[in-house]
This record gives structure tokens, C-alpha cells and sequence, in this order.
């Protein structure tokens, strides 16, 4: 028997997981930044940001590069070559003495990178589980949202002890070893391959004796007006997510100030908690992100992927538009903890949805273009929120030095209402979209 043959389908899952657990340490980047602003100090604000921005850029980038190439040469070859081009651009960038160096190796070959390795488990799942599509789909991102969970207290550690350029050589190595290994298990079934004890649903014939298409390649999914609209929907909810995880202490930062301010200075300690808690609701988000992953896949497989999206969508757009009232720290919780869990099914169902519409065949290549949306949402997201927000008041504040002095400080605290309304306000028309939206119905003559 050939290797497919007798190969154990749940052996992709545990690949899978190890590859993305280790790509999902794209999220952690906030746990680099204090410690790069002490390497270089000369660094603005905008310049420390610069590489987490670039870096979903080429993430998506390389989703599209590689999703196309994968499809032909083999979802191995591919994710073994993702996991090098991560390893040696987080190498490259360990030795970096400047930003050019450092966003060339940590956001773009990194991102690129990843791109690459990320694309491999989805399409390989998806072939291997038509049976459970949804549900496996979440399973073989989940690993991504708990990336950040597994290393930020390995990356702490090594920043701790190592320095913060050590930390992205040993980063480097050990996803290179990682995702490398996860790579092997990266195998296509063979073809015409159908789990035992199930049956694919047969393609819908026409009164003409044309059977619907099931299988589009990229350049003829493209010129479907149900890629568009999907790929609409699914920036609609990254903005939303990302938008969140990217600002979820800043917001929180703003809410409870401008609660608490009476005209004099913050205290170091309820300042100090104050962080604590935006620290908290970060992790929090990133637990609800890996679970809704699974969860919504899960759903979806019960009650169809259509049904599942409007849930989501309506439910994310109206907790968007409430959010400016969660300031009591309880419900702000429940509101980015909804919206991450929320984004962790987007993630999940899309590569089911486009299977779905546009067939398994060349899905590789076929989610790498639907994955542009997460690239653009991950720009227009954590941006639109700084951008829209409106300063209330500048709060001053104590803190603690590194020399143990005390200093005041200044926060502007500000309203992201506008920020909230929009991203709200494309969830629901989103949700409208997938009501209305229909599979293609492109025909071709029986052979």
C-alpha cells in the first residue's frame, strides 16, 4: 500500500497543531516592545509598531504565494520551507543593529514565512476531513490563537535572562526544529480519498444535464461576485478582532481613567493595576480566541456554516456597538472576550466556506486569496482605532523607574465610539451579506 493509503488522518491534526502553535507566536509581539525600546531607545512609536504591522501584511502575502504553489508541489515541502524562512528571518533579525535589518528579517521573511507554513495544515486538513470540515478546520487553527499562550511566558523568560535579541535567536531556532517536524506530517490523501462511512453530497445537475462546478481554480473563483462578497464579510470580522487584540490594554487604559480621574494625579499603585488588569484582558482574549476556533467549527458543522457566520456576525456587531458602555471591568471582559472568541471562529470557518464554495481541489491557492482579508483587516483594524479616537482628557499619572524613582507621567485618554460604531456597523451588513449569499452556480458539461 502507498503511503496515503495507510496513513492516520489524525496524524495531519497533530502536525497541524505543532506547526501552528508555534507560527501563532506572531501575536506576542507586544511582549518584544518594551524590551526593544531599551535596545533603541532612538525608536518612535511608529517605528516600534512598524514590524508588527508589516509583518500580517507578509503573512498574508505569503498565504497567497504559497497557497497556489503548495497545491502543486505538496503541503510538505511547503511548510517545511515556511518553517525555515521563519527560523532564519527571526535569526536575521536577532542580529539586527537597526529597523531596516530588523523588519527585514522579523516582518519579512518571518511573515513570509509564516505565510507559508500557515496555509499547509488548512488545506491538508480539509482534504483529509470532509466528514467534520468545520470542526477540523478550527482544530488545526486553534494552535494559532494559543501560540501567545504557550511562548509569552517562554518569551519573558528568555528576555529575563538572554536579552532581548538572544530571545529572537532562540525563538528562531526553536520554530525552525518545530515547525519543521509539524511539516512531515503535512501528507495529501490520495486521490478520490472519502472517510469510511461517508458519502459526498452529489453536485446539483440542471434541467440542461450540466453539473454545477465544485472545483475552482483561483483565477476562476475571482471572477465570482461570492468571493468578494465573502471576502468582505471575512475583513468585516478581522477588523473587528484584531482591532480589539491589538488595542484591548489601550481601551481599557482610557475606560477606567477617565472613570476615576478627579483632577489629580493617579496613584503609582492603582495605575500599576490598572495595566494589570489591560495585561489580564489580553490574555483572556487570547484564551476565547484559541476556544472559539473550535467551538464555532464545531457549530458549524451542525447547523451549516451559513447559519453559524450570521450568529457571529450579528452577535459581534452589536457587542462592537455596545462596548463604549462596558467601562466596569467585569463587562469589558465579557465584551472583548466575546469579540476574540467571536474572531477565532472567523478564522476558523472561512477555510471551511471557501472549500465549501469553490471545492477542495485547489483550496491552497483559493484561501490564500480569501486570507488577504485577514492581511487588510489586520492594517485597517489596529489602525482605525488610535486614528478615530478623540482625546478627553490628558490624565497624569505616577510611575516607577527603572532607578526606583517616582515620576509623573502623562496618558491621553480618549472615546473610541467612532472606531466601535464602524467595525460594529460592518459586522451587521456583513451579516446581511452571508443571509443573502448564495453558493456558484457555474456549469460544466458532463464528460
Amino acid at each position: 500500500m502507498s503511503e496515503e493509503k495507510t496513513f492516520n488522518r489524525w496524524l495531519v491534526v497533530v502536525g497541524a497543531l505543532l506547526i501552528q502553535i508555534s507560527l501563532g507566536a506572531i501575536y506576542i509581539y507586544s511582549v518584544f516592545k518594551p524590551a526593544l525600546k531599551d535596545k533603541f531607545p532612538n525608536w518612535s512609536p511608529t517605528d516600534l509598531a512598524l514590524p508588527s504591522q508589516l509583518v500580517l501584511a507578509f503573512f498574508a502575502l505569503g498565504m497567497i504565494i504559497f497557497g497556489r504553489i503548495q497545491d502543486k508541489l505538496g503541503p510538505r515541502k511547503i511548510a517545511t520551507l515556511g518553517g525555515i524562512l521563519l527560523g532564519i528571518g527571526l535569526i536575521i533579525a536577532s542580529f539586527a543593529s537597526n529597523l531596516f535589518v530588523f523588519v527585514l528579517g522579523f516582518s519579512i521573511i518571518g511573515g513570509i514565512g509564516i505565510g507559508a507554513a500557515y496555509v499547509c495544515p488548512i488545506a491538508t486538513c480539509v482534504k483529509w476531513f470532509p466528514d467534520m470540515r468545520g470542526l477540523i478546520t478550527g482544530l488545526a487553527v486553534a494552535g494559532f490563537g494559543a501560540g501567545a499562550l504557550v511562548f509569552t511566558p517562554v518569551a519573558k523568560t528568555l528576555i529575563a535572562s538572554q536579552g532581548i535579541m538572544e530571545t529572537f535567536l532562540y525563538l528562531g531556532i526553536i520554530f525552525l526544529i518545530t515547525v519543521v517536524i509539524g511539516a512531515q506530517f503535512m501528507i495529501n490523501p490520495p486521490a478520490g480519498y472519502k472517510p469510511e462511512g461517508w458519502n459526498p453530497p452529489a453536485p446539483a445537475a440542471s434541467t440542461s444535464g450540466a453539473v454545477q462546478k465544485t472545483d475552482f481554480t483561483w483565477q476562476e473563483m475571482l471572477k465570482t461576485v461570492q468571493f468578494w462578497l465573502l471576502w468582505l464579510t471575512y475583513f468585516a470580522g478581522c477588523t473587528a478582532g484584531l482591532m480589539i487584540i491589538m488595542n484591548a490594554t489601550n481601551i481599557w487604559q482610557s475606560f477606567s481613567l477617565l472613570k476615576i480621574f478627579s483632577g489629580v494625579p493617579i496613584p503609582k499603585d492603582v495605575y500599576s493595576d490598572i495595566i494589570s488588569k489591560g495585561a489580564s484582558a489580553v490574555m483572556v482574549v487570547a484564551i476565547l480566541n484559541a476556544l472559539g476556533r473550535i467551538a464555532w467549527g464545531k457549530i458549524s458543522d451542525v447547523i451549516g456554516r451559513r447559519m453559524t457566520l450570521i450568529i457571529m456576525f450579528l452577535y459581534a456587531g452589536v457587542i462592537m456597538l455596545l462596548l463604549k458602555f462596558f467601562t466596569a471591568y467585569g463587562l469589558y471582559l465579557f465584551g472583548v472576550a466575546s469579540i476574540g472568541f467571536c474572531f477565532g471562529g472567523f478564522l476558523a470557518l472561512y477555510p471551511a466556506v471557501t472549500a465549501d464554495f469553490f471545492g477542495t481541489k485547489n483550496v491552497g491557492a483559493n484561501y490564500g486569496w480569501m486570507f488577504s482579508a485577514y492581511g487588510a483587516g489586520g492594517l485597517f483594524g489596529p489602525w482605525l482605532a488610535p486614528k478615530l479616537m478623540s482625546v478627553l482628557k490628558s490624565v497624569p499619572y505616577e510611575a516607577v523607574e527603572k532607578s526606583g524613582e517616582v515620576v509623573q507621567k502623562i496618558y491621553e485618554a480618549g472615546n473610541y465610539t467612532d472606531a466601535f460604531v464602524i467595525s460594529g456597523g460592518l459586522c451587521i451588513i456583513s451579516a446581511i451579506l452571508i443571509f443573502i449569499l448564495k453558493a456558484p452556480k457555474i456549469e460544466e458539461k458532463n464528460s
